[in-house]
């Protein structure tokens, strides 16, 4: 998946609302709110952040031999 491409941007759009929703309508506190959005903003984040060093190691051409 191209980083940051319309897939990209669907899915990060799909996380932010399932987390947020998660979040918000299960928290009690006062503050569910802000809690809600900073859970929903950093799974985003992280989903990227995952993606960006997918990529970077996939068209690798000093690949490591035999892992195991």
């Amino acid at each position: 998946m191209k980083l940051l491409g319309r897939n990209h941007i669907i899915i990060s759009i799909i996380t932010f609302a399932i987390l947020f929703l998660m979040n918000y309508l299960g928290n009690e506190e006062a503050d569910k709110l802000q809690r809600a959005l900073m859970t929903a903003s950093a799974g985003v984040i992280g989903l990227t952040i995952g993606l960006f060093i997918l990529n970077k190691g996939k068209d690798d051409k000093n690949s490591p031999q035999n892992f195991d």
